[in-house]
């Protein structure tokens, strides 16, 4: 690669100031150049939402959430089950489960004001390498490299690296470490972020427009399209399961709140049967005469796929769960609910009417 060119994180930032992605958690770049600094509670909140989840889905969770905490300390202080209901939807339960705890730990820990120290950052909980970075380098202006899978496809093509992730991420790790620049490293760490998301795309990149076209390796060699490559993932499994759901003739229905560990944990749904591979034996909460539905629930986690039986019934005012506790229809909030058994209530409610 020729001297004239080098990549050079002055040509991404003239673009990122011209095109930068307007989101409610950032600070546009010439309000940041004008003195307004970042919110840390809001790069770290929109950061551990953003974990595996696309800004577009985002977007409406962390208004609703800074709308209702607008601070750590007004999260630290909520219940449990307000913040798990607001979270329902967003997936990877165990997110917010460690927002809470991270809330109350800067709060106990920190004077409720984030530390600026990386490693400070890495000691509270659910923070990692990516999160700490993000924000000392968003929030703080720190000079620390932020990789997510938009950064590594702009690295790969950048440098056309061929090696297949995950095994390339130290190698592209290095790769934008080397261009993360001592000043304005916050706007750098969004303006390699956008342009992934929007000009370097994974499918038909748009070469024309980038910033970086001239010193990129993979457009001059042809191989952008193709770039970053993966390693490919194994078949995911299917997991079978049964879910219960009972009204009583006042309309409340049968809930319950999952144990704070695993999958799912702290939420509320129905309860049910274990989630195996090989067909579950039946355990409903209480007695009653359970009918099945015709359709099944059917839901993707990140390591396999689940099937659920629904099985529904109308029970009296004396029916006495073995499991989980009634909830009246005022208190009940299908929103609330986690997308998988969410699909169940949306299976059910049709067929309770009817039955009732």
């Amino acid at each position: 690669m020729r001297e004239t060119e080098t990549p050079r994180a002055a040509d991404l930032l003239e673009w990122y100031d011209r095109n930068a992605r307007i989101m409610p958690w950032r600070v546009p770049p010439a309000a940041r150049r004008a003195g307004t600094a970042p919110d840390p509670y809001r790069v770290w909140l929109s950061e551990v939402m953003l974990q595996q989840t696309t800004v577009a889905a985002v977007t409406a969770y962390f208004n609703r959430f800074t709308a209702r905490w607008p601070g750590v300390a007004d999260l630290a202080a909520a219940e449990d089950g307000d913040v798990m209901g607001e979270w329902a939807g967003l997936g990877y339960y165990a997110r917010a489960r460690n927002l809470l705890k991270c809330a109350r730990a800067v709060v106990a820990e920190h004077g409720g004001t984030f530390p600026a120290d990386h490693d400070a950052l890495l000691k509270l909980p659910g923070i990692g390498p990516y999160t700490a970075a993000a924000i000392s380098a968003i929030a703080f202006d720190l000079p620390r490299t932020v990789v997510d899978g938009n950064v590594e496809r702009v690295m790969a093509r950048l440098h056309d690296i061929h090696t297949p992730l995950p095994a390339a991420k130290p190698e592209l790790t290095a790769a934008a470490a080397a261009l993360t620049p001592e000043r304005r490293a916050g706007d750098y760490a969004q303006a390699v972020m956008d342009l992934g998301a929007t000009i370097c795309t994974p499918r038909t990149p748009a070469c024309g427009i980038c910033p970086w076209r001239a010193p990129c390796a993979a457009r001059a060699r042809g191989t952008a399209a193709e770039l970053p490559k993966k390693t490919p993932k194994k078949a995911k499994p299917i997991r079978l399961g049964i879910a219960y759901v009972a009204q009583r003739a006042d309309g409340a229905l049968l809930l319950e709140r999952r144990e704070d560990r695993g999958l799912l944990g702290g939420m509320l749904g129905w309860p049910g049967s274990e989630w195996a591979e090989e067909a579950p034996a039946p355990a409903p909460p209480l007695d009653a005469d359970w009918q099945a539905l015709p359709e099944e629930a059917r839901h993707t986690f990140t390591h396999f796929h689940l099937r659920l039986m629904v099985q529904v019934a109308q029970v009296g005012m004396e029916a006495a769960p073995r499991r989980g506790a009634f909830l009246p229809p005022a208190d009940f909030r299908p929103s609330d609910l986690p997308t998988v058994m969410r699909k169940v209530y949306d299976l059910s409610r049709g067929v309770l009417r009817e039955m009732g």
